[in-house]
């Protein structure tokens, strides 16, 4: 599943977002073992865009109290996903940690990569909240079992919590590995282990700054000329049309519903779920009403709407904020 749902997702990922910074991109080939520690403003949103832009399989802790049953687990191993559970979850699902940490230990004895958000919850801040040990504990155990367990920190921030079309930077911190910890007892080799990455992540978790949008606007119009932004105004007028009954419904729904931190995550998995089954529904029922070849251009002038309302919106794009 996690294979099968990632290409789309890359797709997706350019119509949610009008930019995407990565200050270190050659670290998107890294190999296992490998434990990103990364901090959390945006559900499992946070972990959609990493899994996109990472080339090589992600393995994602995510909280134990969405394992509720056994299709729900199922499905989230299919998508690489290991549950963790905290004390607000149940004293008793504490001891299932352990079994969590061994898989970990598996995935980094194959080389692979384990993505952790070490403020262990998840909250629509542009500031680094506290760390939790966890973090520190299953790279612990990682090294212990004498595997060489390398820690990226990963800092991940959006220019807005509530809107499309937003600005996403990714910012890695120095890797680092356990030679800082060797002979330190287990307690101080814990907040030492902290304090290094909580070092790191201060520096690459911060607000977007206003500066970022006039980038855009410089580069949306060197890019598209006057004469070509004229030529796509009516593409976008009707894909607007064709766009704003799926797109406003789910948006009063998903406020009404989920109007908290998972709003924005909840929207995009609509959206990515929802988009191309209305599109295709559209076309064929407007191909069999009016039995015209043209009505295979609906897709086409959907996407271009779909550009518009989520991402470009063309004079107003580049202004949106939360």
């Amino acid at each position: 599943m996690y294979r099968l749902l990632k290409f789309p997702a890359q797709i997706a990922l350019p119509f949610y977002c009008k930019k995407l910074q990565i200050n270190h991109p050659e670290f998107l080939h890294f190999k296992g073992p490998l434990l990103i520690a990364a901090n959390h403003p945006n559900s499992f949103l946070d972990a959609i865009v990493l899994a996109s832009v990472f080339q090589h399989p992600i393995h994602s802790l995510v909280r134990g109290d969405v394992y509720i049953n056994k299709f729900y687990s199922s499905l989230l191993n299919s998508l690489n996903m290991l549950p963790v559970y905290r004390i607000s979850e149940g004293a008793e699902n504490l001891n299932a940690n352990y079994d969590t940490f061994e898989r970990c230990k598996q995935v980094f004895k194959d080389n692979g990569i384990v993505l952790i958000f070490s403020e262990g919850r998840c909250i629509n801040e542009w500031k680094l909240r506290p760390l939790k040990k966890g973090t520190a504990r299953l790279a612990m155990s990682a090294w212990e079992a004498n595997i060489p367990l390398q820690i990226l920190p990963v800092g991940i921030n959006f220019s807005s919590f509530k809107s499309f079309g937003k600005i996403i930077h990714i910012n890695f911190g120095k890797p680092f590995g356990s030679e800082v910890f060797q002979n330190e007892t287990a307690g101080r080799a814990i907040g030492l282990f902290n304090h290094q990455l909580e070092q790191e992540l201060l520096q690459q978790v911060y607000k977007i700054e206003e500066k970022d949008a006039s980038i855009i606007k410089e580069t949306f119009n060197y890019h598209i000329s006057p004469s070509l932004k004229i030529l796509l105004v009516f593409p976008a007028v009707i894909g607007w049309l064709i766009t704003a009954p799926l797109y406003y419904p789910l948006r009063c729904i998903t406020k009404r519903k989920w109007n908290n931190d998972h709003f924005d995550s909840i929207m995009v998995a609509g959206i990515f779920v929802g988009f191309p089954i209305y599109v295709l529904l559209i076309t064929i029922i407007l191909f069999f009403a009016f039995h015209s070849w043209w009505i295979l251009l609906f897709p086409f002038f959907a996407i271009i709407g779909a550009k518009s309302l989520l991402s470009f919106t063309f004079t107003k794009w580049y202004h949106q904020k939360n």
